[in-house]
């Protein structure tokens, strides 16, 4: 059996109590050494056969997934985040079929959680924006044009973008050639959650300048949005004006 695991997005404390679990069972485990916390594999058995897959080819990674299962042993392919958002765990699961090995996900908490949280922001804030876009820029791995950031921005929604912190210069150009005011709040948020943690917020205008200024030129999220603005209406949910099924209006 292979358990894909999230392992949250930094502190160790944040992994799900079932991940926590699945590490220590695990007979073998392949990490994503660039990303996630390496402290998570204390959690791990003494004899546990432990793999950076930073240094893995996909190929590599199956083989040994594959070597695992012939020897019936529980393996744990533990990634950074939520597995689901920029993981590239359809590509293994697809593979996984192929050799009918069984497999299961464990959710995690994704970095634009920890980084909100970090924050302590609400991405859907009444008359300001009740959607969340999470994206990338394009690079290495190509985004399609119907998904650029110009065309996103359009939107003037909140937006959490992963993957783009060396190329924030461009990014800003974009969100602002979308649509988002040069003065829009954003904040860049370098590893949310962990003990090296940094936040520093600007606006659109300056995300290049003030990511130089901080030194910061990988493993952060940028969120851009009036979210991060003073102006919001109160929610209904919680108006004494407003009827629910489990509260009547007092005249």
């Amino acid at each position: 059996m292979v358990n894909f695991v999230g392992a949250s997005c930094g502190a160790v404390d944040l992994i799900t109590v079932r991940g926590k679990s699945l590490i220590e069972k695990a007979d073998v485990i392949i990490y994503a050494g660039s990303l996630v916390n390496p402290e998570l594999l204390d959690y791990a058995k003494k004899d546990c056969e432990i793999y950076n897959s930073a240094y893995m080819t996909l190929e590599e990674v199956i083989a040994v997934m594959e070597r695992a299962e012939s020897q019936h042993k529980m393996t744990v392919r533990l990634h950074t985040g939520d597995p689901s958002i920029y993981g590239a765990v359809r590509e293994q699961m697809d593979a996984l079929d192929k050799l009918h090995i069984d497999y299961a996900v464990c959710p995690g908490v994704s970095a634009m959680f920890g980084a909100s949280a970090s924050l302590k922001a609400e991405y859907t804030l009444p008359d300001v924006s009740q959607t969340v876009i999470i994206t990338r820029r394009g690079g290495k791995t190509p985004v399609p044009e119907r998904e650029s950031i110009v065309s996103l921005a359009g939107h003037q929604a909140t937006m959490v973008i992963f993957l783009s912190t060396s190329m924030l210069d461009e990014l800003s150009k974009e969100l602002i050639q979308g649509g988002y005011r040069e003065d829009t709040p954003c904040a860049i948020v370098y590893k949310a959650t962990w003990r090296e943690e940094k936040i520093c917020r600007c606006s659109v205008k300056n995300l290049f300048q003030t990511a130089k200024d901080n030194n910061i030129t990988k493993t952060a999220l940028i969120c851009v949005g009036d979210f991060l603005g003073d102006k919001y209406s109160l929610s209904k949910l919680y108006d004494r004006n407003f009827e629910t099924e489990f509260r009547t209006v007092s005249n």
